[in-house]
């Protein structure tokens, strides 16, 4: 089934559900919005019925709970007095984003988590409920703790998040057009993750939703050594994905670890697998899994890649914010050479241009590469109808202020940004 067929089935349970949350009808619509854009985002087509229910009713817990976030000052359950955790300083709603957090637990973290915060119960009373010493209560309450920290959504309002170096708001940039010719450069960066798959390589790098320019999520990637799949070298890579987007989650979570192998050739650079836990199971999956693979990790025909060695080929060709492109598979090319400043530095790049290809039909992309084969800037362009039949509305009315291009004719619409920090 498409995604706008079991958006139909399940969208009245997920509009209940989101106006159970928000009682406010003007509030809850705009949240209904902002989880049909996201799961939008992360749709994957081999999903059933009932996995996608489960999937997308996940997005709106989290969609609801940053809903309250923003009208609380809730903090994490071992940063405050216990008589804070049931009440805030607005109300009994307050504690939505803790009462979230306990739900991701398991049930033994939670059930103790309860007895000692909700129910004021002490480790003695909990030692005697439960049927074992008052030590393995001191214990599995330390460790209930840790858990409900590393999955707990947001940092204490005034607090600084210590994990990155990453901007929360996209920092201000220029992007010049120059008259000299693009220069050609080895681009060995894994297509979408920044990264290059050689040993000792790790980068941060996060992605900023406009027109607010609010960092969404943000990663951080490091090689950790060489691995083989089906008898094919390359390294292994562990990506850690902090506050990920909601299509991004796995079971829910606001942290996860993906496992990628990744290869590098004297002209080529893909993936080779990814893995994850999901359910309490790990999963992983090859090139060898056909389109369940290259639907989300692969690139090129046959997985082949990106190429690394990139100069224009003349598929795409761009004056200002009109582009013309070849109707063509792979169509990815160079636009023209540019000034960035981004961050008080600027940077001699070109602009390579995907259009529906990498990220699929109705969407371009702009990725500005400095002389050392490195990514500067990461943009990314909706088509101005992409998927207007499930949400009745254009981009450009739902992003007014946003950037513009003309392709083909045809509008696109600016969506995101990302950066790395190698230009923070």
């Amino acid at each position: 089934m498409t995604f706008e067929e079991m958006l139909e089935l399940i969208d009245p349970a997920l509009t209940r559900f989101v106006r159970f949350k928000i009682s406010g009808r003007h509030d809850a619509d705009d949240v209904l919005q902002e989880v049909r854009l996201a799961a939008f985002r992360g749709f994957d087509p081999t999903m059933d019925t009932e996995r996608f229910r489960i999937w997308i009713i996940g997005i709106a817990r989290h969609k609801c709970a940053d809903f309250y976030r923003k009208r609380t000052d809730e903090v994490p359950i071992d940063s405050v007095p216990e008589n804070e955790l049931t009440m805030s300083r607005v109300g009994l709603i307050g504690a939505s984003p803790v009462m979230e957090t306990l739900e991701e637990l398991s049930s033994g973290d939670r059930e103790i988590l309860r007895f000692h915060y909700f129910e004021d119960m002490k480790i003695p009373e909990i030692a005697k409920k439960l049927g074992i010493a008052e030590g393995t209560v001191k214990s599995r309450l330390s460790s209930a703790r840790k858990h409900f920290e590393k999955l707990y959504p947001y940092p204490p309002k005034g607090v600084k998040n210590m994990l990155t170096k990453m901007p929360e708001t996209m920092p201000e940039y220029t992007i010049k057009p120059t008259d000299k010719a693009p220069f050609r450069v080895k681009w060995e960066e894994v297509m979408g993750w920044f990264i290059v798959p050689k040993l000792g390589e790790k980068l941060e790098w996060a992605m900023y939703d406009f027109p607010k320019r609010n960092r969404a999520e943000y990663v951080t990637e490091e090689v950790t050594g060489r691995a083989e799949v089906h008898g094919v070298e390359g390294v292994s890579i562990l990506a850690k994905e902090y506050e990920p987007m909601e299509n991004n989650r796995i079971d829910d979570r606001s942290y996860n670890e993906r496992r990628f192998v990744a290869q590098l050739t004297a002209t080529h650079c893909r993936m080779l697998a990814e893995a994850h836990e999901e359910g309490g199971v790990m999963k992983y999956h090859t090139f060898l899994d056909g389109d369940e693979f290259l639907n989300n990790w692969g690139f090129g025909e046959d997985n082949c890649g990106n190429e690394t060695d990139i100069a224009p080929k003349g598929d795409i060709t761009r004056n200002g914010s009109a582009v013309s492109a070849k109707d063509k598979k792979q169509l990815i090319d160079v636009v023209g050479r540019y000034s960035v400043t981004i961050s008080g530095k600027t940077y001699d790049t070109i602009c390579v241009m995907d259009v529906e290809d990498y990220c699929g039909d109705g969407v371009a992309t702009e990725q500005y590469i400095d002389t050392t084969g490195r990514t500067v800037l990461w943009r990314r362009f909706n088509k101005n109808d992409w998927r207007v039949e499930s949400f009745g509305k254009l981009w450009n009315e739902m992003y007014p202020e946003n950037e513009t291009l003309t392709i083909n004719g045809e509008t696109y619409v600016h969506w995101y940004d990302c950066i790395t920090d190698r230009v923070i």
